[in-house]
């Protein structure tokens, strides 16, 4: 199977995710506490609802600490990983002067690193300085600040194509259209997660399900 793009599931809500898993074009689920929080799982379910997530197919699955400060953030990650095998879980942690650090320490220990809410091309070249697994940009939240999200994204992807070596992946989150998942992948973007409502637009195509019905129907009469 091709690795070159991953997509992934954004949502903490298991019977969503159900919809959706299992299916071989999806590498993983993607969570946070506001996903969580509306959802309505908390903290002692997250390692369960992830584990139903790989039971169902996912590859990686994502979860996000919680605290502000390099200690606390260690703590929260330490606390989620016995349940996984090794590289199940990526620790997502917001990409701030703090986060950088604990993130750093994980990356050391073999641990995968999601560092999120990337809103500057310069935390997409630290994370992939580090080694981070992935950097996280909001295209819809960029957006909605007036900015143009493709063109600051296009730009983060040409820092972090400058580091092949890394294997660092943007990974685009808040993505609200079809549109804006193709333009992303106009853009070489390495991994895009999205809500699982916008799965079955991405797969289920109108016109190839009517051409399906005719076949079958016409497969029905044939001697």
């Amino acid at each position: 199977m091709n690795e070159d793009f991953h997509l992934y599931l954004d949502s903490a809500d298991l019977a969503e995710i159900e919809t959706c898993l299992p299916h071989p074009v999806v590498h993983g689920v993607t969570t946070n506490p506001t996903l969580l929080k509306r959802a309505g799982v908390g903290r002692a379910a997250v390692p369960g609802l992830l584990a139903r997530c790989i039971e169902l197919g996912a590859r990686q699955v994502q979860a996000q600490v919680c605290s502000e400060h390099v200690d606390g953030m260690l703590e929260d990650a330490q606390a989620l990983l016995p349940h996984f095998d090794p590289g199940q879980l990526v620790i997502k942690i917001p990409a701030t002067r703090q986060g950088l650090d604990a993130g750093a320490r994980l990356i050391a220990q073999g641990v995968p690193v999601t560092w999120t809410a990337v809103y500057a091309p310069e935390q997409a070249h630290f994370a992939a300085q580090l080694g981070a697994a992935y950097a996280a940009p909001y295209l819809g939240r960029l957006e909605d600040a007036g900015i143009d999200g493709l063109a600051l994204i296009a730009q983060m992807q040409s820092l972090v194509a400058r580091r092949p070596a890394s294997g660092t992946r943007l990974l685009v989150a808040s993505i609200r259209s079809r549109e804006a998942y193709l333009s992303l992948l106009g853009l070489g973007v390495g991994a895009i997660t999205i809500p699982p409502r916008l799965f079955a637009e991405l797969l289920d195509h109108s016109a190839t399900l009517s051409a399906e019905r005719g076949f079958l129907a016409d497969a029905r009469t044939l001697p």
